[in-house]
């Protein structure tokens, strides 16, 4: 099989012992009927006369548990899959073998999330006792990414975890949110669990597109990766109210959750990533991600925007930030579990700022630079101190003449150096 799949272009074998045939370009997967040995090391065999029943049987689900005949084109159904799939429901076709491979609980998350299809009876208490603490975090990585970069509603692939009482085993950050209360006022929408939910799903949607941010590099790995940084911060972004939310004059209040829900994001989100720069980024936009409203109902300059972007600077943008904070305002559906929809004029006014500002991709560039001083002073700690020195005067007063940005650095240099 491996040498004709070949003639349509590459092809790896994943799940070695599953005997499963990846083709990239056809981005197809071709399993070989088989049958293990038994002992303390069994082994694959290919067995070509394996009747379609017993080899349906490993499949995962009913509905992958299907094929066709190519002598008479006739469908072959031993396990009622396609009955399942116009019920929209899951279901597995042998309960013995489907706890052989722990991922396949993975793979209900995000097949519930991906087709909106939910597991029968069977099916849920078989993975409310099926032991995953095998699962490495690259196979569980894999799963998640699929869940949120191809779900419409991502957050019914997590809120099953919670149905079935793993969630606190697979997300116990997220689960400390569960029940937490939050302000009617600004939150009618209920705990702080059912706003993340929502918040995450806003998230998918944004992703997909909106009318007021840019699309750029659409299907490519960059894009996709900037898209997963932006749902995990999303999942991420309240987890702080657990430790913060407090009742003040009779009002619930989470004042410094975004601060204190930096530490909670990163041992969240290293779970399920091992991804250094993804968690990086989706933790800075926990960490800021209610500074765009904050600035726009301040009225601040566009100085401050300029700080902003260079907090955020390599790995989060202005457009990033943004998404999240919208994110944040569509999670807020008191009369379904689905977010709302509607476009945000704080939103807008930020992005139109940020550009006019010209830092909504990038800070803006430094004027003074350390080859600008080298004659002055050696490389070092103090031209590291006088070169950010010179960035925030540049920021916050608007001076862009070089010569005068240096001349005030190495002003600042004398005056430390006559104390």
């Amino acid at each position: 099989m491996e040498e004709v799949l070949k003639k349509f272009g590459p092809v790896s074998l994943v799940g070695k012992s599953f005997g499963v045939f990846r083709s990239h370009r056809l981005d197809v997967d071709f399993s070989v009927p088989r049958k293990d040995s038994s002992g303390r090391k069994p082994e694959v065999e290919i067995d070509p006369f394996m009747s379609f029943e017993d080899a349906f049987s490993r499949r995962d689900l009913t509905i992958n548990a299907m094929g066709i005949d190519l002598l008479s084109y006739d469908l072959v159904d031993p396990f009622d899959g396609q009955k399942d799939l116009a019920n929209k429901t899951l279901s597995c076709p042998d309960k013995t073998k489907f706890t052989e491979d722990p991922l396949r609980f993975y793979r209900v998350m995000q097949f519930i999330g991906r087709f909106e299809m939910y597991p029968d009876n069977e099916l849920n208490d078989i993975c409310k006792n099926m032991d995953i603490s095998k699962v490495s975090t690259e196979r569980i990585s894999s799963e998640f990414e699929k869940l949120f970069l191809k779900s419409r509603r991502p957050s019914l692939g997590i809120r099953w975890l919670k149905d079935i009482d793993r969630l606190r085993e697979i997300l116990p950050q997220l689960a400390d949110t569960v029940e937490i209360k939050q302000e009617p006022k600004w939150h009618p929408e209920g705990d702080v669990f059912e706003h993340t939910m929502q918040c995450v799903d806003a998230a998918a949607n944004i992703n997909r597109g909106c009318a007021i941010f840019e699309i750029e590099g659409e299907g490519s790995r960059e894009k996709d990766l900037e898209k997963l940084i932006i749902i995990y911060a999303a999942l991420c972004h309240d987890l702080g109210k657990f430790l913060a939310t407090t009742i003040v004059d009779g009002k619930i209040k989470s004042i410094g959750h975004e601060r204190v829900g930096v530490k909670l994001a990163k041992k969240l989100l290293s779970k399920i990533t091992k991804n250094k720069d993804l968690i990086e980024a989706a933790v800075k936009l926990v960490q800021y991600h209610m500074v765009p409203c904050q600035l726009v109902d301040s009225n601040s300059k566009p100085a401050a925007y300029k700080r902003l972007v260079a907090k955020l600077a390599p790995n989060v943008t202005m457009q990033m930030i943004a998404k999240i904070c919208l994110a944040d305002k569509q999670g807020r559906n008191p009369e379904s579990q689905e977010p709302l929809t509607s476009d945000s004029d704080t939103i807008e006014k930020f992005l139109k700022i940020s550009k006019d500002a010209h830092v909504d991709k990038k800070p803006e560039a430094a004027v003074l630079l350390g080859r600008d001083l080298i004659s002055e002073i050696k490389p070092g700690p103090q031209m590291g101190k006088l070169l950010k020195l010179a960035y925030k005067i540049q920021i916050d007063q608007g001076i862009i003449d070089k010569q005068e940005l240096k001349n005030i650095v190495m002003q600042e240099l004398v005056s430390v150096g006559d104390k």
